[in-house]
């Protein structure tokens, strides 16, 4: 059941909006149920368009599939998924980087069930076809009965294009699409910034952990870039800060935004002074902070990396969301994947600095559980939201999904790209464009 979308704004004289929607027997195209102030509910719930979406949106573009540091050495690996379709991230013994899709060419097992690991090889369960860490098919029981039928070369495991930014690892099924740095954008800056936040050491991935929501991936997807539920919903949390760092949080009132950076990204800076990490760096370290810059001095730090660590040790101030999986958010990478229309994966990373004093990388770990944590103040709250959000899908007359608070209260930024106040839902509205442009492809004009 969907809405039929050629209808007026609604206004004062306008008939309800149960009078002005068709209900209808079959959905329209996903692409027509996004306008510029609202989406239909049925991208939440209709199976149908999840289907699609898992073809024009997640095999049709960059998708996150992991950082370097989590394959640092030769053999090193991570399964992952690129919408449905499970992917493997190996690093060769050369040290090259390879997404490689986790199906034997055989009889389509899987061959790897690993979260992540060192191998010398992959080994399918079922028939023993061994590949390589780069893909190559390498060796098969009882060979002498494929002379002459296929060359062991035409059948490696499929390998898909792969890049890098700052770490980050991409991986795409298509050829033809942009380089992933055309890609990313005007996100670049920020990723950039984001990564200061190893205090002067490379950013490395400490530990994970995962959960599934029940709802649909786009309610997540909204939810890094809307700083108007915070104050909300994460109240339990901001009591349990000290005073100075509970203001620092009151941001809705501040000189934050929200940005719109194309491709579907955007950035919500909520606290502008903590956007680089490595200014000012010359104010005094705050008395709340002293304990840590004391642990740091006691490794034998000087004071100039004390303070670019106790900086870095708390986060930045922006959430960074790129399309269509993965965010970059404060101080954490948070990972999202579709499992079905009505059920999400997310996998909360945490992150500190390779080679970084002991007490650096477990204040990051500290910061992470307060929080993000399974025991933390805000993954349990965002996780009833989002199912809440779900559910009320699921219900009423009324079609229609509001994002259009800030719409006539925008500006140009620094940068030239369209934003909004921190409370604005600018950045949902740039993710929907780019999801509505995907899910249009193809289709008949």
């Amino acid at each position: 059941m969907a809405a039929n979308q050629s209808q007026p704004v609604m206004n004062k004289e306008s008939k309800t909006m149960s009078e002005l929607i068709e209900m209808q027997n079959v959905s329209l195209k996903a692409a027509e149920m996004v306008e510029e102030g609202r989406v239909h509910k049925s991208l939440y719930s209709d199976p149908e368009i999840f289907e699609e979406e898992l073809d024009k949106v997640f095999n049709n573009t960059w998708v996150y599939v992991g950082h370097e540091s989590e394959v640092p050495e030769a053999g090193c690996y991570k399964t992952a998924w690129i919408g449905r379709q499970p992917v493997i991230l190996s690093r060769d013994r050369k040290m090259n980087l390879h997404v490689l899709q986790n199906r034997c060419r055989h009889r389509g097992a899987t061959v790897c069930e690993g979260r992540k690991g060192k191998t010398k090889s992959f080994t399918c369960p079922y028939h023993g076809w061994g590949y390589g860490l780069d893909g190559a098919l390498r060796a098969l029981p009882k060979p002498e009965e494929y002379e002459g039928v296929f060359d062991k070369k035409d059948f490696p495991l499929e390998s898909l294009r792969v890049e890098t930014y700052q770490g980050l690892v991409f991986a795409t099924y298509r050829d033809d699409i942009e380089s992933l740095e055309d890609f990313l954008g005007g996100a670049k800056k920020w990723i950039d910034l984001f990564m200061k936040q190893g205090g002067g050491y490379p950013l490395k991935v400490l530990g994970e952990h995962r959960f599934n929501f029940p709802g649909n991936w786009k309610i997540q997807l909204e939810n890094t870039t809307d700083a108007y539920h915070f104050p909300i919903i994460h109240k339990s949390f901001v009591t349990s800060l000290d005073d100075a760092t509970a203001d620092i949080f009151d941001f809705l009132h501040g000189d934050g935004f929200v940005e719109d950076l194309g491709n579907g990204h955007s950035v919500m800076v909520m606290i502008p002074e903590l956007v680089d990490l490595e200014a000012d760096l010359d104010q005094p370290i705050p008395a709340r902070f002293e304990k840590l810059a004391e642990e740091l001095r006691a490794e034998g730090k000087p004071e100039d990396e004390v303070k670019k660590l106790v900086r870095a040790a708390h986060g930045t101030g922006f959430n960074l969301n790129l399309f269509p999986n993965v965010s970059c958010s404060m101080a954490f990478f948070r990972v999202l994947r579709p499992v079905s229309v009505g059920e999400t994966e997310i996998q909360h990373v945490a992150l500190g600095g390779e080679g970084a004093p002991a007490p650096f990388n477990r204040k990051r770990m500290r910061l992470h559980e307060h929080f993000q944590g399974p025991m933390g103040f805000g993954t349990p709250d965002d996780g009833e939201a989002w199912e809440r959000v779900h559910k009320g899908a699921q219900s009423g007359q009324d079609g229609w999904i509001l994002v259009n608070r800030g719409l006539n209260n925008l500006h140009e930024s620094k940068d030239g790209n369209v934003a909004g106040a921190v409370c604005s839902e600018t950045g949902m509205r740039g993710a929907y464009r780019q999801y509505q442009k995907m899910m249009a492809a193809g289709e008949e004009k």
